[in-house]
């Protein structure tokens, strides 16, 4: 089900006022039912796939707080995350790794191949697949207890709101909320549905207008050169944060309607002003898990500065094989460690070089351009994020500024003037609210403002929805 389909328009509500109507003690239940018929709507078989990880770490989970000593307590550790990220591997990478093994194999002349299983991507397993073993980990480590109800667990992996796209949350954060009686409060309620409100305004109304030009330019790039490959590039960039952090907004409200609280996934990550600090603003969740569970147990910072290089580089490559089983994928992973080591690198000589020129006494300036370089950076990175194959990649990285002729119809591809000036009025308002978060939470901004001036602006945001949202379209970060 997606949460910009008519479906949810009815599942939300419906479930939502029986979760306030029912007695404390049955919500649970209610909400581990919804969030089955929620995740049954896409490919109703994968639950079962889904249920056996649940098992498996879940039985994981108790054997490990159960355990006499350290080397059993390892050794269930070990089974869960080698069982979860088997069936992460079978269905999401195994075709990729034979594809790539029967080529060497061909190159070396072995008379020898390994058949492709062609399975479709159960929806979210990476998503899940994380959580899951955040729980085993964390019990592991004697931070959280083991959970012993069966139903409570599986209610903290498949949750609804954050089942297929997270946030991807810790156990600490969100099991206990499930044993936690949440009452109907009308600020909290209203709260959670202005934050539904700008997710679905987000992904509506821009994330979906723009991928309609994004598809035409990147699925035939090398009809294009110069303005349109440039334009589609920037155009993506905004897709994808449109697309992602309002799936997350919509799951956050709808979550914080019912007094659950997940943790914020984005903080306007196109105003960093340098690659690290992009990473600790875009897709937070996804982010700090590896920073707990790969990069802090390789050593993290505590070790030589080449180690140091070497872990986040490991870091960035692994996120990129995360996102997906293409080669264009672990080149973005490992484009994003470059630029990281690279940063670090040359902080000294940056620092000394900004201070002698006297760009340090232009603090705004600095700011502005650091965000640019940042900015550009990341759309580099998104290139091959987004191309179809290292071939499109590699064509549109080389002819992003060749034939820079300003064509006016080079700027509509895909749509038409309406179309453009749907896309840019749309950006321009979402930057607004962008710069006034950046010094203020828009929720205090918008609650000083009187009756009749929030209403408008709600409002507004509903018929801009009616009126400009594009045709309902999967969330991009569903495919993972």
């Amino acid at each position: 089900m997606l949460f910009n389909s008519i479906q949810f328009l009815i599942f939300f509500p419906i479930v939502t006022m029986l979760f306030f109507l029912l007695p404390h003690r049955f919500r649970w239940l209610l909400l581990l039912i919804a969030s089955c018929f929620f995740y049954m709507t896409l490919i109703p078989i994968y639950i079962l796939i889904l249920f056996l990880t649940i098992t498996v770490d879940y039985l994981a989970g108790i054997m490990i707080e159960d355990a006499k000593d350290k080397k059993q307590k390892l050794l269930f550790l070990v089974i869960s995350i080698i069982s979860t990220l088997g069936i992460l591997f079978v269905f999401k990478y195994f075709d990729f790794f034979s594809v790539n093994f029967n080529a060497i194999a061909s190159f070396l002349h072995w008379n020898y191949s390994i058949g492709a299983l062609k399975l479709l991507l159960p929806i979210g397993l990476s998503f899940h697949t994380f959580q899951s073993m955040s729980y085993v980990i964390e019990v592991y480590w004697g931070k959280q207890k083991a959970e012993r109800n069966y139903g409570m667990y599986s209610l903290y992996v498949m949750f609804y709101p954050q089942l297929v796209a997270g946030p991807i949350e810790r156990p600490q954060n969100l099991l206990h909320q499930f044993y936690e009686k949440h009452y109907f409060e009308y600020k909290r309620v209203t709260e959670g549905l202005k934050m539904m409100l700008l997710g679905l305004f987000k992904k509506i109304v821009i994330a979906d207008n723009l991928t309609i030009v994004v598809n035409t330019i990147y699925n035939n790039p090398t009809e294009y050169t110069g303005i349109p490959l440039i334009l589609g590039t920037i155009f993506f960039a905004f897709q994808i944060y449109c697309d992602f952090s309002g799936y997350s907004e919509i799951a956050i409200g709808a979550a914080h309607v019912m007094g659950f609280k997940l943790m914020t996934n984005f903080r306007r990550p196109y105003y960093s002003r340098s690659i690290g600090e992009f990473w600790k603003r875009w897709h937070i969740s996804l982010s700090t898990w590896f920073k707990d569970y790969v990069y802090i147990p390789l050593g993290g910072s505590r070790v030589s500065t080449l180690r140091i290089y070497f872990n986040l580089f490991v870091v960035f490559l692994i996120s990129g094989i995360w996102h997906g089983a293409n080669w264009t994928y672990v080149i973005w992973g490992a484009l994003h460690g470059i630029y990281r080591i690279i940063s670090l690198v040359t902080e000294k000589i940056r620092n000394k070089f900004t201070e002698k020129i006297g760009l340090v006494r232009h603090p705004g300036l600095h700011a502005l351009l650091k965000i640019s370089i940042t900015f550009i950076l990341v759309n580099i990175g998104w290139i091959f994020f987004r191309a179809n194959n290292l071939e499109d990649a590699m064509y549109i990285l080389t002819h992003l500024f060749t034939g820079l002729t300003l064509n006016f119809s080079g700027i509509m591809i895909g749509t038409n003037w309406t179309g453009l000036l749907i896309i840019f009025i749309s950006i321009l308002i979402m930057e607004i609210f962008h710069l006034i978060q950046e010094h203020r939470s828009m929720r205090d901004f918008i609650a000083s403002k009187p009756v009749m001036i929030r209403w408008s602006v709600y409002i507004f945001l509903i018929w801009l929805i009616i009126l400009w949202g594009a045709k309902g379209a999967d969330f991009i970060y569903f495919q993972f």
